[in-house]
C-alpha cells in the first residue's frame, strides 16, 4: 500500500502498436491461461486494450491456423473481457472525478510549494512554477488554489485579453503595492494563450524581471510530481475500484462493452471505456478549435467553478467591488477542536468578502471570544498565508452559545453583524442549531447563518466529507508506513493503533482500507472478546450563501424582520451534490448523543477493510 510507483511496471509500447505485437499479445495471454484482463493506464493504455479485445477472436483464429496453440486452447479463449482503470497524475479522464496518481501529484506539488514560498517570501523573490499537464490543467489550477498562488496559466482557460503579459503584471503588481513579498506563478507544461502560442516559464520569467523588476526564478518540478508513497485517498480509491473491476471481470459477457471504472457522487461506477477516451479526446479537439467554453465544460462539472474562484479570491480587482448599499459585515468563528482547513477556508471567505467591498470580522476563540469583545476586521495581507497552517489562526474552544444566549444576541447588535460564517464540527452544528431555535426570542439572529463542517472526525451528519478529515487520514498513513517498518523487522511484533474521531469510526475504516490493517474497531460496531481482533470552494459557497439571504433580509420592513428557517444552514456534500441543509432537518439525521450521522456511507466498508486484510481468511471465515 505505501510503495510508489509501479511495482509491476511499465512502458509505452511501439510494439503493440502493430498486428504483430498484438498477435504476440494474445499468444503470451493464451500460453498463461489469461483470458481477463486489469488495464490501469491513460487514455492510450486503455484505448489498446480495447482493440486488443475487439481484434481477439481474428487473432485467435489467426495463432489456431498457424499452429502455434492447440484446438482446445482456441476453444477455451474465444473472448477477452477486460476493465480498465484511469492510472494518470493530471486526472484528464473523462467521465470520472478523479484518476489515480492525481491526489499524490497534487500533493507532492504543494509539499514543493510550501518549501518554495518560505524561501520566495525571505528573499522577496519571484518564482515561476511549471507543473504537469500537457492538455489538462487540473494539477495547476488545483495547486494555484491550495497553495495560494497569484497567477495561474492552464490550456483550458488562457487569459482573455490580447496581452497575457499585461493581465499578469496587472494583478501581480496589485499583490506587491498591497504588501506581498512573494510571487507565486503556476504554469502547466501545456498552458497557451488564446491565440494557442505556448506560454512557457522563462518566458514568464523574463516578463517579470523586465516589467516588475522581481528577482525572478524559474523551478521546474518534473517527475518528482510522480514518484513517492502515495498519499491516503490514493490508496483508497484504487483499492475500491480495484474491486469493482474484479466483480465487473466476473459479470462481464461477451456481449457487455469494456467498462472503465470511475468514481462519480462517492460512488465506483462503471462506464463505457471508449466513450470515455472519445470524450476525453474532445477536450484537447475544443482547445485546438479555440472553444475554451466546450473544453472547461467537458472537464469536472466545478472545474470552470474552481477557476473563476481563483480568480476572486487571488486578485485585487476593484471591478468586483459591489454598490456601497450591498456591502455587509459578516463574521468568521471556529467552534470546537482545531481541524486541517480552517485557516484556509477563512482566507478563502475574507478574500471574497474583500473582493466584494463586505467587511470580514474575525471572532477570536469561538462564543466566548465574541463575549469577551474579541472581534476585528481582517485584512487582504493578514490572510495571505493562512492556506497552509494549520490548526485555528482564529482560535476555537467547545464552548456552547445556550448558556449565554441573550449576552450573544447583545454582541450581535453591537457589532452590527449582518451574517455568520461558523467553521467547525458537531459543536458548530449544536450551535448553529441553538442560535436558530433563539430566533423566535431574539431578533439579533435573524441573520443568514451557515456552518462549514470542520471536523477530523468527519461526524456531521448529511455531508460526505469535512474539512481536516483528508488530513487527519493523511498524518495516521504517514504514521502506519513508519510502524510497519518496526512491525516488519520484529517477529510476532503486532501493532494497535488507536486513532481519534470520538464515537464516529471514519477515520478507523478509511485508514484501515489505507494502510492495510487486518482488524478495524469503531464506535459503531464496538468490540467484544470474541471480536478482539476530503476547502476552499466550499467557503466561497457559504459567503455567497450569506450575500443572498443577508440581501433578501435587509429588502424586507425592519420592523417584523424575521428571517425564513433556510438562512440557517449546514454546507453539505451528498455525492456530486454541494447543497445548503437547513439546520432544523440536520437533527433528523444526526445521533446527537453520540455526536455523528445515522446513516453514513462509509459504514460498510468496514468488513471490506478487514476482508482486504485477511482477517477472515486467517479466521477460516472466508465468504461468511
Amino acid at each position: 500500500m505505501g510503495e510508489g510507483g509501479t511495482i509491476i511496471g511499465t512502458a509505452r509500447c511501439a510494439e503493440f502498436r502493430t498486428i504483430e505485437g498484438r498477435t504476440a499479445a494474445v499468444y503470451n495471454l493464451i500460453k498463461e491461461g489469461i483470458n481477463a484482463l486489469v488495464v490501469c493506464g491513460g487514455d492510450g493504455s486503455l484505448t489498446g486494450a480495447d482493440t486488443l479485445r475487439a481484434e481477439w477472436p481474428k487473432l485467435v483464429a489467426d495463432l489456431r491456423a498457424q499452429d502455434r496453440i492447440t484446438e482446445q486452447q482456441a476453444n477455451a479463449y474465444q473472448h477477452l473481457v477486460i476493465v480498465g482503470l484511469v492510472g494518470s497524475i493530471d486526472n484528464d479522464m473523462a467521465m470520472t472525478d478523479l484518476t489515480i496518481g492525481a491526489p499524490t501529484a497534487l500533493h507532492r506539488i504543494c509539499e514543493s510549494m510550501d518549501n518554495i514560498s518560505s524561501t520566495a517570501s525571505s528573499h522577496s523573490r519571484a518564482f515561476v512554477i511549471e507543473v504537469m499537464g500537457r492538455h489538462c490543467g487540473w494539477l495547476a489550477l488545483m495547486a494555484g488554489v491550495s497553495g495560494g498562488a497569484d497567477f495561474v496559466f492552464i490550456p483550458e482557460c488562457p487569459p482573455t485579453s490580447d496581452s497575457w503579459e499585461d493581465e499578469m503584471c496587472t494583478v501581480i503588481s496589485r499583490h506587491r503595492e498591497a504588501g506581498k513579498r512573494k510571487t507565486i506563478v503556476i504554469v502547466a507544461e501545456g498552458a497557451l494563450d488564446k491565440n494557442l502560442n505556448p506560454i512557457k516559464p522563462d518566458k514568464i520569467k523574463d516578463i517579470l524581471r523586465e516589467r516588475l523588476k522581481l528577482d525572478t526564478r524559474v523551478t521546474t518540478l518534473g517527475h518528482t510530481q510522480r514518484g513517492g508513497r502515495p498519499c491516503a485517498w490514493d490508496r483508497i480509491l484504487p483499492t475500491l475500484q480495484g474491486i469493482e473491476a474484479v466483480n465487473a471481470l466476473l459479470e462481464s459477457t461477451p456481449e457487455t462493452p469494456s467498462y472503465m471504472i470511475g468514481i462519480r457522487e462517492n460512488q465506483m461506477t462503471r462506464v463505457p471505456l471508449v466513450e470515455a477516451v472519445k470524450q476525453t479526446q474532445a477536450v484537447a479537439e475544443a482547445i485546438s478549435r479555440k472553444d475554451f467554453a466546450t473544453a472547461t465544460q467537458l472537464r469536472d462539472p466545478e472545474f470552470r467553478e474552481a477557476f473563476d474562484g481563483f480568480l476572486t479570491v487571488s486578485s485585487l480587482n476593484p471591478d468586483y467591488i459591489l454598490p456601497k448599499e450591498k456591502h455587509l459585515r459578516i463574521a468568521i468563528m471556529h467552534v470546537g477542536a482545531p481541524a486541517g482547513g480552517m485557516n484556509a477556508a477563512t482566507r478563502t471567505a475574507v478574500r471574497y468578502c474583500l473582493a466584494h467591498g463586505h467587511t470580514p470580522l474575525a471572532i477570536q476563540n469561538g462564543f466566548k471570544g465574541l463575549l469577551d469583545d474579541s472581534i476585528f476586521p481582517l485584512s487582504w495581507l493578514r490572510v495571505d498565508s493562512w492556506m497552509t497552517r494549520g490548526g485555528s489562526e482564529l482560535g476555537t474552544n467547545r464552548a456552547s452559545p445556550e448558556d449565554d444566549i441573550g449576552d450573544i444576541a447583545s454582541k450581535f447588535q453591537q457589532h452590527a453583524i449582518d451574517g455568520l460564517f461558523l467553521i467547525g464540527g458537531f459543536e458548530a452544528l449544536s450551535g448553529l442549531l441553538e442560535l436558530e431555535e433563539a430566533r423566535k426570542h431574539y431578533p439579533q439572529f435573524h441573520i443568514p447563518m451557515v456552518h462549514l463542517p470542520a471536523t477530523l472526525s468527519n461526524n456531521v451528519p448529511v455531508t460526505e466529507f469535512s474539512l481536516g478529515s483528508d488530513t487527519s487520514l493523511n498524518a495516521l498513513v504517514d504514521a502506519c508506513d513508519a510502524i510497519k517498518q518496526s512491525a516488519s523487522a520484529s517477529r510476532n511484533r503486532v501493532f494497535i493503533v488507536e486513532t481519534q474521531g470520538g464515537m464516529c469510526g471514519y477515520i478507523a475504516t478509511m485508514g484501515a482500507l489505507a494502510t492495510g490493517a487486518v482488524i478495524v474497531y469503531t464506535p459503531e460496531v464496538g468490540m467484544n472478546l470474541h471480536m478482539l481482533r476530503s476547502d476552499v470552494k466550499l467557503s466561497l459557497k457559504c459567503m455567497a450563501f450569506i450575500e443572498e439571504h443577508a440581501w433578501a433580509l435587509k429588502a424586507k420592513p425592519t420592523k417584523g424582520r424575521k428571517a425564513d428557517k433556510n438562512s440557517a444552514a449546514v454546507i453539505t456534500i451528498t455525492g456530486s451534490t454541494v447543497k445548503f441543509t437547513p439546520v432544523l432537518e440536520m437533527v433528523e439525521h444526526a445521533d446527537m448523543k453520540n455526536r455523528r450521522g445515522l446513516n453514513p456511507w462509509w459504514a460498510n466498508y468496514k468488513q471490506l477493510a478487514e476482508i482486504l486484510g485477511s482477517k477472515n481468511y486467517f479466521a477460516g471465515k472466508l465468504g461468511q
